[in-house]
Order: C-alpha cells, then sequence, then structure tokens
C-alpha cells in the first residue's frame, strides 16, 4: 500500500514537473535573455494561456530585431490568433529591408491573410516572373492564321496585389491583345517580318491595369503559319450557295413535273370527253335514221368524206394511203325483187 502510494506522488510529481515546464518555459526565456531579445516570464505564460506557441513568437521575433526590423510582439500574436503565417510575414519583411522595397507589417500581413504567398510575391517582385502563354490564333486581313506563343515578363505589385487580378487575367487579356494585333495586319508576312510588332501593340494598350503584377515586357516566342481561313470560307461560302442554287433548281424541277403531270391528267379527261362524244355518234346517226332525218345517200357522202380526210392525213404524214377503192365508199347493192 505504501509502495503504491509512493508510486502515485513520484507520478503525480513528474507531470507536475512537465506541467510546470509547459506553462513555465524557462528554457525559451533563457534563449531570449541570451538573444538579446528579452521576455518576461509573465509574456511567455500568457503566450500559452491563450493558444499562441511561444516557440513561434520567440524565433521570429529574434529574427526580426537581429535583422534590424522594429516588430513588436503584439503584431505577431495579432497575425498568429488570425490564422496567419508570422513565419513568411517575417522573412518576407527581412528579405523587403535587404532589397530596399517598402513594405509595412500590416501590408505583408493582409497578403498573407488574403491567402497569398507574401514571400513569393517579394521574391517575384525583386525577380520577374515568366509566364509562359498557350498558342494563340489570330487572322490577318488576307485570311491567313498565325499561331503565335508569347512569353511574358511581369513583376509582382505590392500596392495591388491584395485584390488584384491574377496570372490567368494576365494570360486572357495579352492573348486578346496579340489577336488584335494580328487581325489589324493587312498582310500576314508583316506580322512574320515585324513580330516586335505585336509586343509593342500589346504593351501600348496597358493591359496590366487592376492587377496584382506589372508587365515588364511580352517577348514572341514563335509565328507559325496556319491555315487559310479567307479560303476556307470562301469555298464554304461557295458551297452553300451551290447547295442553295441545287436546292432551288429541285424545287423548279419538281413544279414542272408537278405541271406537267396535270397537265396530262387534264388532257386524259379532255380524252375521255372525246372518246365519250364520238361514242354518241353512231347512236346519233342511228336515232337520225330512225327518224327520217338522214338518208342512205346522205351516210354515203359522210362516209366519203370521212375517208377523203384520213387519206389526206395520211399523205400529210408520209404513210400510203390504203387503196381500197380510191377511198370511196361503194353504195350498196341495190337489193332484188
Amino acid at each position: 500500500m505504501v509502495v503504491t502510494f509512493t508510486l502515485i506522488i513520484i507520478f503525480a510529481i513528474i507531470i507536475g514537473f512537465f506541467m510546470f515546464l509547459y506553462y513555465f518555459p524557462i528554457g525559451m526565456w533563457i534563449r531570449t535573455i541570451a538573444a538579446g531579445v528579452p521576455l518576461s516570464m509573465i509574456s511567455l505564460i500568457r503566450m500559452r494561456l491563450i493558444g499562441i506557441q511561444p516557440s513561434v513568437i520567440v524565433t521570429n521575433l529574434v529574427r526580426a530585431r537581429k535583422a534590424g526590423l522594429a516588430l513588436t510582439v503584439d503584431q505577431m500574436q495579432s497575425h498568429y490568433l488570425a490564422g496567419g503565417n508570422v513565419e513568411k510575414v517575417t522573412l518576407a519583411m527581412i528579405a523587403a529591408q535587404r532589397a530596399e522595397i517598402p513594405l509595412e507589417w500590416q501590408r505583408a500581413s493582409a497578403i498573407d491573410l488574403a491567402g497569398r504567398d507574401v514571400l513569393e510575391a517579394l521574391v517575384t517582385s525583386v525577380n520577374p516572373k515568366v509566364i509562359e502563354t498557350p498558342i494563340f490564333q489570330g487572322v490577318a486581313q488576307n485570311g491567313i492564321q498565325l499561331n503565335v506563343k508569347a512569353r511574358i515578363t511581369v513583376r509582382t505589385n505590392l500596392d495591388r496585389y491584395v485584390g488584384g487580378a491574377g496570372e490567368p487575367t494576365i494570360v486572357a487579356r495579352v492573348g486578346e491583345g496579340v489577336v488584335s494585333a494580328i487581325g489589324g495586319a493587312i498582310d500576314h508576312k508583316e506580322v512574320l517580318e515585324y513580330p516586335d510588332r505585336i509586343s509593342k501593340a500589346v504593351l501600348a494598350k496597358g493591359l496590366d491595369a487592376g492587377t496584382a503584377f506589372e508587365i515588364v515586357s511580352i517577348d514572341i516566342a514563335d509565328v507559325d503559319v496556319g491555315k487559310n481561313i479567307g479560303a476556307e470560307l470562301q469555298t464554304a461560302q461557295a458551297e452553300a450557295d451551290r447547295r442553295i442554287a441545287q436546292a432551288k433548281a429541285a424545287e423548279r424541277q419538281y413544279s414542272a413535273m408537278a405541271a406537267e403531270q396535270e397537265q396530262k391528267a387534264e388532257t386524259q379527261a379532255m380524252r375521255a370527253k372525246v372518246v365519250e362524244a364520238e361514242a354518241q355518234i353512231p347512236e346519233a346517226i342511228a336515232a337520225a335514221f330512225r327518224a327520217g332525218n338522214l338518208g342512205v345517200m346522205d351516210y354515203y357522202k359522210l362516209n366519203n368524206i370521212k375517208s377523203d380526210t384520213e387519206m389526206r392525213g395520211a399523205i400529210s404524214s408520209g404513210v400510203t394511203p390504203p387503196e381500197a377503192g380510191g377511198g370511196q365508199v361503194q353504195p350498196p347493192a341495190a337489193p332484188k325483187s
């Protein structure tokens, strides 16, 4: 029982010792004194209580003071509690001082809290960055397509880095300027001969306005001749005109065929009426015979006229007429008594 109680006491003493070292970072306090940046033990304990790692604040405070920056503990604590990266902001401040670039803690912390890498922004401000663009396709006024690839050299503008547009906007604006410059050329050979005209025309438009970067230069890396867009458009237009003409011709053809069929139908109807009228002639003749209005001699003369008419029609058409009695109808024989 005594042994167990002793072990519990020893375990409690060990836990209490580590808790004491956690809330009373004596080693870190000694480090601040050795670095010439003394902090009170109360300040270190207060950092532990409000959820700040003292090692982060102490390390970056020592860096800043050794670099000659007059940064305060309150500034770093505020940025840490806001969710910022104290180490990157401190390194950016040191780099800005070495490069003689004016950068305040408030602006650097705002850039970091905006979700951007403040250290990378500062490095890009000192050493310009080259952006490789995709291939831009433009068409000159003579219809020739040109494929242009450019390199954009940009420098970070710290004044517009928060709230300014990023690299995609720069690339899109440069692409628009390149296409516009190519379209303004009368002949594509002008662009091939003087490609710097494109870069000068694009730079003159001030495409970096409202962006987080400042365009240093635009260099044309490659220019290739593409398709003859003008010829393709003319060919496509000619093909479309041909199809339209064919459609209109087919429409007229079908209309004429329909009219022809209607005329044939009308002709057949008229022929049917003629046949119907001709079929009534024998009945009319028979009725005339019965009524005594037509005699034998009258019928004889009628047949002779019909034969003469058929003979003349055959002669005019080049067909030899039949020699059946010279085309004359013989009168019927007299009846025997």
